[in-house]
């Protein structure tokens, strides 16, 4: 059963290191963990959640920066478990950012930040992508560099590995595209239970 909520919280995402910028601007429930920010975000952006995420966050209570992802993960340092971790006790208007890291060899980087809370709105289902403009990185790319190249092959129909390029990317791809009615948001709970039961 869903919980209950009266209070959305709009953020946008927007992928680092990458112009002109790709971005999106999602609206999700106040009852939302983490781990369901990450799904939203997964879904929104277009990425495919194969790889390790992890958000950095200053702790409101405390001040200091804490890590949130998965359990597991081999790093020497502590990690907060996402789907433990409400967004509602960290972000506020006055802790209004985040790093969100996907895929940690890609070593995708994206900045969070809320911008507004907002009432629930009693027609819509929530979470909604409401913006964003163009389309997310292929997966497994190489990173902003690989991302570049890649650009750079499929502009020239000439390049040696244009027919390779294109065949990896599923025969076509267009930077520039992106239709917000085209997002569609995974249930984050049937997710967790695909991945790790």
């Amino acid at each position: 059963m869903k919980k209950k909520f009266t209070q959305v919280y709009q953020f946008k995402i927007t992928l680092e290191g990458i112009r002109p910028p790709i971005w999106r601007r999602i609206q999700v429930p106040e009852t939302y963990t983490f781990w369901d920010l990450h799904v939203a975000i997964q879904d929104a952006m277009g990425w495919s959640d194969c790889h390790l995420h992890e958000f950095e966050i200053l702790n409101p209570s405390t001040g200091l920066k804490v890590n949130i992802g998965l359990p597991g993960d081999e790093l020497d340092r502590k990690i907060l478990i996402d789907w433990n971790q409400k967004i509602a006790d960290y972000f506020t208007m006055e802790n209004p950012l985040a790093s969100y890291a996907y895929d940690f060899g890609d070593n995708w980087e994206h900045k969070i930040q809320l911008e507004k809370i907002l009432p629930r709105e009693q027609n819509v289902n929530y979470p909604v992508c409401i913006k964003g403009k163009r389309a997310c990185p292929p997966e497994d790319c190489g990173g902003i560099g690989g991302y570049y190249d890649l650009l750079e092959i499929i502009s020239d129909p000439e390049n040696e590995e244009y027919e390779e390029m294109m065949e990896w990317v599923g025969g076509k791809f267009d930077p520039e595209h992106f239709d917000v009615k085209e997002v569609s948001f995974d249930d984050p709970d049937k997710r967790r239970k695909m991945a790790f039961e």
